[in-house]
């Protein structure tokens, strides 16, 4: 009974053991969570606690957008960088590895194709966070995840992290670019140092601030 079983059986498992707790959204729970690979529903099946996690997730993807449909999975090849990037966060985060931005991030550096494969292969994905672990504890990256920057020490880190990755981005600004970037919250600095994607376009929007805001002052540059 060890084997993965097909998608209606394990259809029915999780509409049997979803329908007492959402009555109503079970249909619609049962449909997000068959999405994920057969051999992480089969675990969840198993592992009360994961399932809660997943079904937490996919209730509050139901919550917030309920007109958008989540079947992502069926045109591999058009799936937007994006798409994708949640959808390994999500699959990594199951795994409660506390490191779930980065490894994400690191992750997503491989080609789309490397991606597609990991999300619908549940023992790759997990050799290849276990390897992502090993190189953050190797690089002393996990004590500089920002669990809770209010610490002064927390925000030297974070800052240190962020100049050295804006340095390469844009040389000549970077020391003003991390200031405004350390303006930020420590969630949206934790996406930003995983993601590549997400901190070029941060970097962009703080460089066209930062024209803007010394075009604003033709005046007093020309006394």
């Amino acid at each position: 009974m060890d084997n993965i079983e097909d998608v209606d059986t394990l259809g029915e498992k999780l509409y049997n053991v979803l329908h007492p707790k959402y009555t109503d959204m079970t249909p619609k729970l049962t449909g997000m969570l068959l999405e994920l690979p057969a051999s992480v529903v089969n675990e969840m099946l198993q592992d009360e606690a994961l399932l809660n996690k997943a079904t937490e997730r996919a209730l509050n993807a139901l919550t917030s957008s309920d007109s958008e449909g989540v079947s992502q999975t069926d045109d591999g090849a058009s799936v937007s960088s994006d798409s994708l990037g949640e959808q390994l966060y999500d699959l990594i985060d199951l795994l409660n590895t506390g490191n779930t931005q980065k490894i994400t991030g690191m992750l997503l550096e491989q080609k789309k194709d490397a991606v597609l494969r990991l999300l619908s292969n549940q023992t790759l994905l997990e050799e290849q966070v276990k390897i992502a672990l090993k190189t953050l504890k190797e690089q002393g990256e996990e004590v500089t995840d920002v669990s809770d920057s209010s610490e002064p020490e927390e925000v030297e880190n974070i800052g240190e992290a962020l100049f050295s990755v804006v340095q390469q981005l844009d040389p000549a600004h970077c020391a003003d670019i991390t200031g405004m970037l350390l303006e930020m919250d420590s969630g949206t600095l934790q996406q930003i140092l995983a993601n590549r994607t997400m901190l070029e376009v941060a970097v962009k929007k703080a460089k066209s601030a930062l024209e803007s805001a010394a075009s604003q002052r033709p005046l007093e540059m020309s006394k």
